[in-house]
């Protein structure tokens, strides 16, 4: 194996590690919100530090790969390689939000049961890891499967947005943890947007066709 052949495993193996460590960082993250605990929840926002890292490092390793003139596949990975790190380390600071949201949160009585939260937390980490299993296993068939999927997370924070927001109306005192709330919801919904731009890339990446926005009218956002 060439020392070219090498880094571009390299590559690889470190988005697959910095794929995990942001799926841990939510789920961390949540199990603080559910479980009130506020020292796993200054844990998240100390680790996330870790993420800037492997971001930084991989394009690191992608800038110096592409020096060498790669293949066009090969041209097309380190520049997929390079988004999706990017996609990873914006998921890891959604976690920091959720973590600094459930901090303000366990100051107060907590205003209803989580269900919804922990469901989108659920439907998002497994979007994320069906997208990265896609790139790893060279499955654009099963990354185009998770782009549709973006929908029933962004229907929850809508029902969950409006729930709250009658929350508010009716009792005025439930308004901060309300938006807390709602906040924690849309760091969740987001997380399934970067999970779709991972799926995305992949099937870009190995069927090189882009296939961001197909479907939508020039109305859409």
């Amino acid at each position: 194996m060439t020392h070219y052949d090498t880094e571009l495993t390299k590559l690889k193996e470190s988005l697959l590690a910095m794929a995990s460590r942001a799926e841990s960082a939510v789920t961390r993250a949540m199990r603080a919100l559910v479980e009130r605990n506020d020292d796993l929840a200054r844990q998240v926002q100390d680790d996330d530090n870790v993420l800037d890292q492997f971001e930084i490092e991989i394009d690191d390793t992608s800038l110096q790969l592409l020096t060498k003139a790669p293949l066009a596949t090969d041209l097309r990975l380190i520049t997929v390689a390079m988004k999706i790190s990017q996609n990873l380390e914006r998921v890891g600071d959604e976690a920091v939000t959720i973590s600094r949201r459930a901090i303000d949160l366990n100051t107060e009585p907590q205003l209803k049961p989580y269900v919804d939260l922990p469901r989108m937390a659920a439907m998002s980490l497994e979007m994320l890891r069906d997208a990265i299993g896609a790139f790893i296993n060279r499955e654009p068939e099963k990354a185009r499967a998770v782009v549709p999927r973006d929908k029933d997370v962004d229907d929850l924070n809508r029902q969950l947005h409006r729930e709250l927001s009658s929350y508010m109306v009716e009792r005025p005192t439930t308004i901060s943890r309300c938006l807390h709330l709602m906040v924690i919801s849309k760091s969740l919904e987001r997380i399934a947007d970067h999970a779709t731009n991972v799926a995305e890339e992949v099937v870009y990446l190995y069927e090189a066709k882009d296939i961001r926005h197909a479907g939508q009218t020039p109305n859409e956002t």
